[in-house]
């Protein structure tokens, strides 16, 4: 079953080169096709809306809780979980849903007092209001890869 095949080859001193093709040679009466992406790529991107996820001043707010720690966790309460909603307005007031790690948390009074202070702060915000829940419990699951990694738990 061992058949040899053989590959014929052919030399040659040269190839002619293809022929290039010409405005001259386009026929009389030929319409060029619509470019279906034309209308597609001449539309600008939506800009989102500065209160929705991924707007600036949605933004901002995280960027403010992420600048608040936990003092018992070396993580920011953000990446670490504990905030469960953030709203914004169409006034431009801040509702952040938020829990912590264990209502006997130390910082239990002091912690949501602190997130309203700091949203508060956020140029563009008008009012913050922070609740404080427990249900659904805080567990280590909510945290972010980046906490998770920053703990030695990945």
């Amino acid at each position: 079953m061992n058949e040899e095949r053989k590959i014929e080859a052919q030399e040659v001193e040269g190839v002619a080169p293809p022929p290039k093709a010409r405005v001259s040679d386009v026929r009389e009466g030929f319409e060029r096709k619509r470019d279906y992406l034309e209308g597609f790529l001449a539309q600008k991107p939506a800009e989102p809306s500065a209160i929705e996820p991924a707007g600036d001043l949605y933004e901002a707010v995280i960027e403010a809780l992420k600048d608040i720690y936990d003092p018992e966790i070396p993580v920011n309460i953000y990446d670490l979980g504990l905030i469960y909603d953030v709203e914004i307005t169409p006034e431009h007031h801040a509702k952040v849903k938020m829990t912590l790690t264990t209502p006997h948390c130390p910082v239990a009074e002091s912690m949501p007092g602190e997130v309203e202070l700091r949203v508060g702060a956020v140029p563009g915000i008008g009012d913050a209001e922070v609740e404080l829940v427990w249900d659904p419990p805080w567990d280590p699951q909510k945290m972010s890869d980046e906490a998770r990694l920053e703990l030695g738990m990945l």
